[in-house]
């Protein structure tokens, strides 16, 4: 979620763990509690080839970003679970967990779930969350088959745009996986992702 600790892991949500319920009073208010937009949500995407599936409110932080927030990294996840489930558990009131972006395996679909400006709670750092784009994406660590041509394609092009938009640098610095943020658990997008293909992708998308 937007604090590592503050809730169990995002891998143990993703597989369906039952979570009980968190006593308001330990969640920082200001963070973990997402506030109503004061403003229209658009029913349109960021990315334009983007599909709009939006994540239940419950389960992100309304925001401004980057007039609230810079935006300075990209951070690769992979889910755990099919691409449909995914959508269903960020769309879950009660599982407090979202990406900004999810990409099917099999052609590489993209959609997404939390505005951009908002902050999603993907990276289980809340000051991870609040300065990055998460993506996920369809599939096991352990399952390589998932990672096909199209996902790899459609999601360094998703990356290259987001970088462009914010001035993102397109490196390894600035486009992490999930298992380098401090205080992680997670080992995503684990030792099956190509980098070297993904960055050259993005680069020359």
């Amino acid at each position: 979620m937007d604090r590592a600790g503050s809730q169990p892991s995002r891998r143990r949500i993703l597989k369906g763990a039952a979570l009980a319920a968190v006593p308001a009073a330990l969640l920082p208010a200001s963070r973990a509690t997402a506030h109503p937009r004061p403003r229209s949500v658009p029913r349109t995407a960021d990315y334009p080839p983007a599909e709009w599936q939006p994540a239940s409110s419950s389960n992100y932080t309304a925001s401004d970003r980057p007039t609230s927030y810079s935006l300075d990294r990209v951070i690769i996840h992979v889910t755990q679970e099919t691409y449909a489930n995914t959508l269903a558990i960020f769309q879950n009131p009660a599982k407090k967990v979202s990406a900004h972006y999810l990409v099917r395996s099999a052609d590489g679909h993209v959609a997404q779930c939390v505005r951009e400006s908002d902050i999603a709670w993907h990276a289980g750092n809340w000051d991870y969350n609040t300065h990055s784009i998460g993506i996920e994406h369809e599939g096991w660590v352990d399952r390589p088959a998932y990672f096909t041509d199209a996902l790899y394609e459609q999601s360094a092009r998703l990356t290259s745009a987001i970088c462009d938009r914010y001035g993102i640098p397109k490196d390894r610095a600035h486009i992490i996986g999930h298992y380098e943020v401090p205080g992680t658990d997670h080992t995503d997008p684990g030792p099956h992702w190509d980098w070297v293909r993904y960055l050259r992708m993005v680069n020359f998308d």
